[in-house]
């Protein structure tokens, strides 16, 4: 067997699980992994790369995230040659014709739906599986298992989720032969740590959060005792700083650490106070390597752009082996970050929960600044399944014998609730599977009314419906069609309001339902209808970008208030739009719709004097955004701006489609461009 002669090249013995998954793969099974982090899941990728190469084919692997995207891409190219490896994202084209493709899960719907050439693709991993339960992005992931061409078989990387035999079960009447491996072992053992501050000692006291009893791991009874010892009216214990957990890890060798905190304003102040504390985690030869390495990661980009993004205060950090790693950071501040933890140059990370998302930075210690996140309308308590996943790079295998997950004291939750969370688990996974208007008009260009019906009822909402109530499991010889399900109704909703609009007539596309194929925005709909009624039309190419910018903007604050618009030719465009979001909003309540998302003008006045070649300086000298989000955001903008471009070209408006690649030219410079190097 050709997988065989893979697992025997390696430097280390593979581990059963992956072996056995690699096999199924060779037999030309699809096969869904299911296994704690850091357990070695992308091995079971390389090795079917390795077969999809071995037979001259191709293979394509897809992740949730552009970053992911990106440094799988680096990866893949150091193991098989910069050549046969390509990249495919919205912010980024590279080599897309090689025999490995790394993507984003959306660019392969969209090579689906749009009638791509997948013959000669025999394999696709989809990485991250588990992601298809959210709720803004998940559809993706099902539109793809539903999609993808008979040929192909897929392998599918999971966190460990509760109900991977029913995942497995659906993926079965989809795709055929399927296995499920699950692999419940950590490579690494993890320790659970409850730390407090005692203020009569003035000390940090580390006590394990469970115990070994003749019965299994119990939660230790020592600590509610030890809370109970009040020390008169002074409460005794305290949730520990920051800056005494750093120094204590330090002191006990548990270090490198990754420091979770559920705001980006957190932990940037908490790498500050770091550093401002006199904690110094690195020797001379080692800041001598991280000057040198942070400054080869940062040499794209302009000194007065460093300057602006607080280059010198960075770096300072780092030097001290302490960085802050969150989505407000541009991307080449992030990797280098992520570079130097990997290389454990950087001893301490302080985080927001995005590094959790399958970015490969495994540390000796994990802690949980707390247990609640704000969710943007409530606090909420972190489910044992979102512990395991943030806890799970605590042990780096190979060099590790046991990891470390601390979670700080909390006054606000009782230690019995922090110790239910703390047990390590898994969560079920559900389907968010909806159809959107983009997802009808393509199925209705590719498929008949009652081939779209039943791929909609093949999705795995439906399966996991039926399952609830007991219905028939689908529509194979000798099996009744469903009595019409809720996923149905809403899709025979949406359809209505499409050919009341004049995008659909009698199963067939108008050119408004062609134009809305080449869009993917969640407003896409709202888009298309504004360039068919001529609002794009009399912008400039600033105005015009200014104006998509509401299309891809998301504030981090509800109350943030728009300021007015720069010019009067965009104010009429706007006032336009909101009429029309207004119509739209209303035609889909009548109809028992989700409401299109409204756009937001909060980053209008940007993108305008962006592309009209403002400094980055003094675009974000109020400090009211931060680099990285201007970054993604304009880089969001860019795609759309493609996409519209695509889309006059639908509907022979030619001259939208040159103001379109004119304002393309005039934001995709500078910091931007910086931000789609690999």
């Amino acid at each position: 067997m050709r997988v065989r002669t893979f697992f025997e090249s390696l430097p280390f013995t593979a581990d059963p699980y992956q072996v056995l998954a690699a096999e199924m793969v060779e037999m030309g099974r699809s096969v869904v992994v299911t296994a704690p982090t850091g357990a070695g899941k992308t091995l079971i990728a390389e090795a079917a790369i390795h077969l999809s190469l071995a037979n001259r084919r191709r293979v394509f692997y897809t992740t949730p995230l552009k970053a992911l995207s990106n440094q799988k891409f680096r990866d893949f190219g150091a193991i098989h040659g910069s050549d046969r490896v390509g990249l495919l994202t919205g912010d980024n084209t590279i080599n897309r014709d090689a025999p490995v493709v790394v993507m984003t899960t959306e660019v392969l719907r969209n090579m689906i739906y749009s009638g791509s050439d997948l013959s000669q693709v025999d394999t696709v991993v989809l990485d991250e599986v588990h992601y298809l339960q959210d709720r803004f992005r998940g559809a993706v992931w099902e539109e793809v298992i539903i999609h993808a061409p008979p040929h192909i078989r897929l392998v599918c990387l999971s966190a460990t989720v509760s109900n991977a035999a029913e995942f497995t079960d659906w993926l079965r009447t989809r795709r055929g032969p399927t296995e499920l491996v699950v692999e419940e072992h950590r490579p690494v053992r993890l320790e659970r740590w409850w730390s407090v501050w005692d203020r009569f000692e003035r000390e940090v006291h580390l006590l394990p959060l469970y115990m070994e009893t003749s019965g299994g791991m119990k939660p230790n009874a020592a600590i509610p005792r030890l809370l109970a010892r009040r020390g008169g009216r002074r409460r005794r214990f305290s949730t520990p700083r920051r800056t005494s957990v750093v120094e204590h890890l330090a002191f006990l060798d548990l270090l490198p650490a990754i420091y979770f905190l559920f705001s980006r304003a957190g932990c940037d102040d908490a790498a500050d106070r770091t550093v401002a504390a006199g904690i110094r985690l690195t020797d001379d030869a080692e800041r001598d390597e991280i000057r040198r390495r942070a400054e080869k990661g940062t040499a794209h980009l302009d000194w007065s752009d460093l300057r602006t993004l607080g280059h010198d205060r960075w770096l300072a950090r780092l030097e001290r082996g302490v960085a802050a790693h969150h989505a407000g950071l541009v991307p080449a501040f992030k990797e280098v970050v992520e570079e130097l933890f990997c290389d454990g140059l950087i001893k301490v990370v302080f985080a927001t929960e995005t590094l959790a998302l399958g970015i490969n930075m495994p540390a000796r210690t994990v802690v949980l600044d707390r247990l609640s996140r704000f969710t943007g309308e409530t606090h909420e308590l972190l489910l044992p399944g979102e512990f395991t996943q943030l806890t799970g790079r605590a042990g780096r295998r190979g060099i590790d014998t046991v990891g470390h997950g601390v979670v700080l004291h909390s006054p606000f939750v009782p230690f019995e609730r922090m110790a239910s969370i703390a047990r390590l688990g898994s969560h079920p996974l559900r389907s968010s599977f909806r159809p959107t208007y983009n997802m009808l008009v393509n199925l209705v260009a590719n498929y008949s009314r009652r081939q779209a019906e039943r791929l909609l009822a093949a999705s795995f909402a439906e399966f996991q419906d039926r399952r609830l109530k007991g219905r028939p499991r689908g529509n194979g010889p000798g099996r009744r069609s469903p009595r019409r399900s809720t996923l149905l109704e809403r899709f025979d909703r949406s359809r209505r309001l499409l050919e009341q609009r004049g995008h659909i007539r009698d199963w067939t596309l108008e050119p408004g339902g062609e134009t809305l194929r080449v869009v993917y925005n969640d407003s896409g709909l709202l888009l298309v209808e504004a360039i068919r009624s001529g609002i794009l039309d009399e912008l400039g190419a600033p105005e015009l970008a200014a104006l998509l910018s509401a299309f891809v903007y998301e504030p981090r604050r509800d109350a943030e208030e728009p300021e007015g618009l720069p010019t009067e030719p965009l104010e009429d465009a706007w006032s336009r739009l909101v009429e029309l979001a207004e119509d739209l909003a209303a035609a889909e309540e009548r109809l028992r719709l989700p409401v299109t998302r409204f756009p937001h003008p909060g980053f209008a006045w940007l993108a305008y004097a962006w592309a009209l070649r403002i400094d980055l300086e003094e675009l974000l000298d109020e400090g009211s955004l931060a680099a990285g989000d201007f970054v993604r955001t304009t880089r969001s903008v860019l795609d759309l701006l493609r996409q519209v471009g695509d889309a006059a070209r639908v509907l022979g408006k030619g001259e939208l489609e040159r103001a379109a690649g004119r304002a393309r030219s005039g934001i995709d410079r500078g910091i931007v461009t910086a931000g789609g190097v690999i």
